[in-house]
């Protein structure tokens, strides 16, 4: 109910007003999505362009996305390239997709899939991959223990 978003709005507010770009970022899905708020265009666009400016990725990407819906498929597609370079693979999709088009050029498309590549690389780590192994497997032993309490 919109009980679940009054409390969560508060909070991203005080949090954008801090700068803070995730919270902006999801201010901007509250008003796309019109919950625990009305349905605000601009406004969703206002806490987009803050969070795509202090570097959310995802902001990037979707603000790709309305300037694309919007019929600005330059502005969309600098967008894109940015986001693909922060390592959103949609957006990486979306730029091999402006290129298949004849809408990106190929130094474009080329440097958004070596700036993806290196995003996607820069998260990879032994480190990493060997908390997710532990992880994974943790989730294992306790689906098995679950399993067994219900039989």
């Amino acid at each position: 109910g919109k009980g679940d978003y009054d409390g969560a709005f508060e909070y991203w507010s005080k949090a954008a007003g801090l700068g803070d770009a995730v919270a902006h970022y999801n201010l901007s899905c509250l008003y796309r999505e019109g919950k625990g708020v009305e349905k605000d265009e601009k406004k969703e666009l206002h806490h987009l362009e803050e969070a795509a400016i202090a570097g959310h990725p995802l902001a990037r990407n979707n603000l790709g996305y309305l300037e694309n819906k919007n019929g600005r498929i330059d502005r969309a597609l600098k967008h894109y390239i940015i986001a693909a370079k922060l390592g959103v693979d949609v957006s990486s999709e979306a730029v091999k997709d402006c290129f298949k088009r004849g809408l990106a050029s190929k130094e474009d498309f080329a440097a958004a899939l070596r700036g993806h590549q290196a995003a996607v690389d820069a998260t990879k780590s032994p480190q990493r991959e060997e908390a997710e192994l532990a992880l994974s497997q943790q989730r294992e032993a306790a689906e098995a223990a679950r399993k067994d309490r219900v039989k």
